[in-house]
Order: structure tokens, then C-alpha cells, then sequence
């Protein structure tokens, strides 16, 4: 199990060399980053906003609903609402559900092209296959991914305010005040450079499995949930050193 990870690791660490080596030719590599921009990051978008609109309810009704001592002040709701968003939630909850779609997809990608010999014909060709097909995935994941979580702290406050605006449970004010009180805008950069790290994890990962893929249409599956679930574990790991060494 230990040498079976080591060698894993190794051959990781090789894949990445190849990747990111200098590309043959810079005008194909910026048309495929703009392509892969908006098919891994602006396409993510409506899921993003989505889940973080309902988790952002969630979040306010759950905290309305628990704090009932008096001796928590009254605009704890909102307050509590924005620290879960900014600490945790938009950052790496929510690249734990990007992991599924984009880490998924890039896997599957990738391996469908080894298996019906796309790549074998580019190494062939001379073509740094690794380079030509993965950089562009890494680069422009990891260039817009900071806007899908910002975007998810936004629209997880804005589901808060919804539930305050249309339902009897808080106030929209003492709410509002609540997301004010206390801010630190450190959390926000916390938040932010931790999904860079989590970003060049999903595509890194995702495709180092689709890349190596051996066999059929069965296999290219089998890649594609290693993928997402080796991703989701070292997120977690990630997201343990990272919290350690930036809110120590």
C-alpha cells in the first residue's frame, strides 16, 4: 500500500513535469486556456450559484432556529451566516462539489482520448501530449476559480438575506448587521487562496488519472471516480495544513 502511493506520487510528480513544459506554440495554448476557461470555470457558474443560494438559507434558518438563548445577541444569525461561508463553505465545500463535476469531466476527457489513441497519435507526432492537452485545463481552472468563490460568498449571504426579506423568522436588518459586525477581510483572502490550491488538486489529479487510463470505456469510468474521490481526500488534507498555516 505505502510503495504502491510512493510510486503514485512519483509518477504524478513526472506527469507535472511534462505539463508544464514550455509549449510549442503560444497561440494555440492561450485559444485552448480561453476554451478551457469557459468550459471548467464559466460553465461551473450556474451550479455554484445554485447550491450556495440554498446552503446560504440553510445556514440562516438553521442558526435562527438554534440560537434561542438570551444571552446570544440578536444579530448572531447574520453573523454567523457570513463566517461559515467565508471560513469553510465557499472555499472548500464547494470545491468538494466542483471536484465531482470538473475533476469528473476532465478525467473522463482525457481518458477517452487515450483510449481511442488520440494521445498515442500526438506523442507519435512529436506532441508533447501532456502539455498540449492538460496546461491549458490547470492554468485556466486555477485563473477562475477565485470568481466562482467569491461568487458563491456573495449569492450564500444573498440566500440569507432572502430568508430574512420573505420569511418572520429574523429581521432583514439585525441580519444585515450581523454580516458587519466583526468582519475581518482576511477571511475573504483565506478563502480565496485556498481555492487556488484546491483547483490545481481537482485538475492536476483528475487528469493524471484520465491521462494514464489503460483499457476500454469501463476503465475510463473506473479513472473517473479515482479522480474525483483522490481529489476530494487530499482537499481535505489540503484544507487541514492550509487552515493550520494561514489562521494560526
Amino acid at each position: 500500500m505505502v510503495i504502491s502511493s510512493i510510486k503514485t506520487f512519483g509518477k504524478y510528480c513526472i506527469f507535472l513535469a511534462k505539463v508544464f513544459s514550455r509549449p510549442d506554440k503560444w497561440k494555440v495554448f492561450f485559444q485552448s486556456l480561453v476554451f478551457e476557461i469557459n468550459k471548467l470555470g464559466v460553465d461551473s457558474i450556474p451550479l455554484v450559484v445554485i447550491v450556495s443560494v440554498f446552503i446560504g438559507a440553510v445556514i440562516a434558518i438553521q442558526m435562527t432556529i438554534n440560537i434561542v438563548s438570551p444571552l446570544m445577541p440578536s444579530y448572531s444569525t447574520g453573523l454567523a451566516t457570513r463566517e461559515i461561508l467565508l471560513l469553510e463553505f465557499s472555499s472548500s465545500m464547494m470545491c468538494l462539489i466542483l471536484a465531482g463535476k470538473v475533476g469528473s469531466n476532465i478525467a473522463s476527457e482525457i481518458g477517452t482520448m487515450r483510449v481511442t489513441e488520440q494521445i498515442d497519435a500526438m506523442d507519435i507526432m512529436g506532441i508533447n501530449s501532456a502539455n498540449f492537452i492538460v496546461m491549458p485545463k490547470i492554468i485556466g481552472f486555477v485563473l477562475f476559480i477565485p470568481v466562482l468563490c467569491i461568487l458563491s460568498m456573495f449569492v450564500g449571504i444573498l440566500g440569507g438575506w432572502l430568508v430574512a426579506e420573505f420569511t418572520d423568522m429574523l429581521s432583514v436588518e439585525k441580519y444585515i448587521y450581523g454580516i458587519q459586525t466583526f468582519f475581518n477581510e482576511w477571511y475573504v483572502w483565506y478563502g480565496i487562496i485556498k481555492t487556488f490550491f484546491f483547483a490545481f488538486i481537482i485538475s492536476s489529479v483528475s487528469a493524471f488519472y484520465g491521462y494514464y487510463v489503460k483499457g476500454g470505456a469501463l476503465e475510463v469510468g473506473k479513472a473517473s471516480t479515482n479522480a474525483v474521490v483522490a481529489s476530494s481526500i487530499l482537499i481535505l488534507l489540503a484544507d487541514v495544513i492550509l487552515t493550520k498555516l494561514l489562521l494560526q
